[in-house]
């Protein structure tokens, strides 16, 4: 059931960094953001690409784009695999976009060796998976696995007021398909680790088990704006100064819990934002992620009063809303086995492990059986301009992507 014949590695390297030039940073990296003109022009070269191999090419209502070669046997169920390829306002090449150019290639791979799996295959572009922009990601996944509401999502608006809607059609996104689940055997991500654990333990890929479970909020903390030379001590109640007593809140609850521990505040947004007036409002999210669910759970119900009694101290007042909270998601047995299957068969290095981050693949696993393949990154470093991987790393991690993906398409029923 398996080939032994090796992807091509140069292709795929060239692959990635044809689509970096689309939103090329000074410092080396990419800005896609969701849904924005330079996004629209990366879909539509994967699109280019996509129809070039005869793959035909849909899109739901959400903008998720799925490029289909058929299978022997048309009536099984299709095998999926992609990831997405908006980027943070300051991002990697290859974060997201490793994962839709590698299954790129196991489609370019299977037309050069003329095979044809016995199940169809889908390779999938998820829309907005970074959040960056709306403030709110996993987004095209999460609508399409009934996770969230596509007409709640649909509202939510950027920070000039642009709703998601309104974007899709901006950018002709928006397809005419439904966006939510549809019958599949499976369904393999290949991502950058995004951490420091691969390449510290000199480990070739990383095979996911499952997500770890987070907790994210948005809140916003109210003072009073006031002139910063006039207002003595007694009479201010500023707003930044309570949001600091916030963030230390934050980094002290990650540190009690070790290693494990993640706590972050990745977004402010001070008013009026003047030099000589003390701020009236902030605008903030704070996030917090473990692999014990029920840790998660007790940071859930601590977090929220401890942060209102630092911010009332101040004079000021906080509205703080929990945004959403997934669960720890396992992966699923079968599939996690043809991962670690196909990097045993292939001589590489692996360990088992968690991922850190939030990725399309904990959404669809709650609707279709689902594993990830992680390889190393440069010092764990991502959600930056200077996010690396080696040529060799990428073309091992989609190695095992084709090995597993032929295997699962191929299985016996």
């Amino acid at each position: 059931m398996q080939t032994n014949r090796p992807i091509d590695g140069k292709r795929l390297w060239d692959s990635l960094m044809n689509m970096a030039e689309i939103g090329a940073t000074p410092k080396g990296g990419v800005r896609r953001l969701a849904l924005s003109a330079v996004d629209r022009e990366g879909r539509a070269r994967f699109r280019q690409w996509c129809e070039a191999l005869g793959l035909k090419v849909r899109v739901d209502a959400m903008g998720n784009m799925f490029a289909r070669r058929g299978g022997r046997d048309p009536s099984r169920l299709p095998v999926m695999f992609g990831s997405h390829l908006d980027s943070q306002p300051s991002g990697g090449k290859f974060d997201g976009a490793l994962g839709v150019l590698a299954g790129l290639e196991v489609m370019r791979t299977l037309n050069d060796l003329s095979l044809v799996t016995e199940a169809p295959l889908e390779l999938v572009n998820w829309t907005d998976e970074e959040g960056s922009r709306f403030g709110h990601s996993l987004m095209g996944s999460g609508v399409w696995s009934g996770v969230y509401d596509e007409s709640t999502v649909k509202a939510l608006r950027d920070v000039e007021g642009v709703s998601v809607g309104e974007a899709l059609q901006s950018i002709g996104a928006a397809g005419p398909e439904a966006a939510r689940v549809f019958p599949a055997d499976a369904y393999f991500e290949l991502h950058i680790e995004q951490g420091p654990i691969l390449e510290r333990e000199r480990k070739e890929v990383g095979v996911v088990t499952g997500g770890q479970a987070q907790v994210w909020y948005e809140g916003a903390i109210l003072g009073r704006d006031s002139h910063a030379g006039t207002t003595p001590p007694s009479m201010r109640r500023d707003a930044l100064v309570a949001m600091a007593g916030v963030i230390r809140l934050v980094d002290h609850t990650m540190r009690a819990r070790g290693e494990d521990g993640r706590g972050t505040v990745g977004f402010l947004q001070v008013i009026p934002n003047s030099t000589n007036v003390v701020p009236g409002e902030v605008r903030f999210t704070a996030e917090f992620r473990h692999p014990d669910e029920a840790e998660i759970g007790r940071i859930a119900d601590a977090f929220p009063p401890e942060a209102t009694a630092l911010v009332d101290a101040t004079g000021c007042r906080m509205e703080l809303r929990e945004k959403f909270r997934i669960p720890a998601q396992p992966f699923d047995p079968g599939c996690v086995a043809l991962v670690q299957e196909a990097a045993d068969r292939l001589g590489l290095s692996s360990r088992r492990i968690v991922s850190g981050a939030g990725h399309d693949a904990v959404y669809v696993a709650r609707r279709v059986p689902t594993a990830m393949i992680f390889t190393p990154c440069k010092d764990g470093l991502s959600h930056n301009e200077e996010e690396s991987i080696m040529p060799e790393e990428a073309r091992a991690g989609c190695q095992v992507l084709f090995e597993a993906v032929v295997a699962r398409a191929n299985r016996a029923l």
